[in-house]
């Protein structure tokens, strides 16, 4: 059946892709990517559009898939995808959430998963907006420049590139992500001093006081 309704999106080009990458932000359970590469051999020179199509429309379908799993819960996953996509997101999400969807956004785990969950989680929607638009226009345009710039002979390297993309980017969202946490927590220290430092000031105002009063 999802075969058929693919194949029927095919039909229709670079729309049928924005309507298919929507959906797989939302619920669908077959990834964009697999039309994204079908539309983009038959017309390589137009691989960037297509990769711009599928972007936009990714981050349109990420609120609502964020509302579906704010409403109805990480149940609905169960429904359409495998429970060992949804488990393996689950514990990333526990793990890290950020990182989660970072990471999230160019494997092969679906990407409605980790918007729905952000809604499940309570996870704040526009950092899932934010990280979503880093993560997948990596995977949408990574894809669109193999097919622009080497035609036909990109779907051989297609998967070896998602897998280096992978490999390459966890170290670095990994380094941004312990920088970031540093900070914070620098951030942190410095507000906590300034909120103690009126009260060290109003103990060494009473202290005087009091040796005042003494004498």
């Amino acid at each position: 059946m999802f075969q058929a309704i693919i194949d029927f999106l095919e039909d229709y080009g670079p729309w049928g892709l924005f309507v298919h990458s929507f959906l797989d932000a939302v619920i669908f359970p077959i990834p964009a990517f697999f039309l994204q590469v079908s539309l983009s051999l038959l017309n390589p020179s137009s691989a960037l559009w297509l990769a711009t199509f599928g972007y936009v429309a990714c981050l349109l379908g990420t609120p609502v898939g964020y509302l579906i799993g704010k409403l109805m819960g990480k149940s609905v996953l169960y429904r359409f995808l495998k429970k060992e996509w949804i488990d393996a997101a689950t514990d990333r999400f526990q793990k890290n959430g950020e990182a989660a969807i970072l990471i999230g956004s160019f494997t092969p785990i679906p990407f409605k998963v980790f918007t729905i969950l952000s809604g499940c989680l309570n996870f704040p929607l526009w950092r899932l907006i934010g990280y979503a638009a880093v993560g997948r226009a990596v995977k949408f345009y990574a894809v669109g420049a193999l097919f622009y710039f080497y035609g036909r002979a990109a779907e051989s390297m297609v998967k070896d590139v998602s897998l280096y993309i992978f490999l390459g980017g966890v170290p670095v969202i990994a380094l941004f992500l312990f920088v970031r946490g540093r900070i914070r927590k620098r951030k942190q220290a410095a507000a906590e001093s300034e909120q103690q430092q009126p009260a060290k000031v109003a103990q060494q105002q009473t202290g005087s006081a009091d040796l005042g009063s003494d004498a």
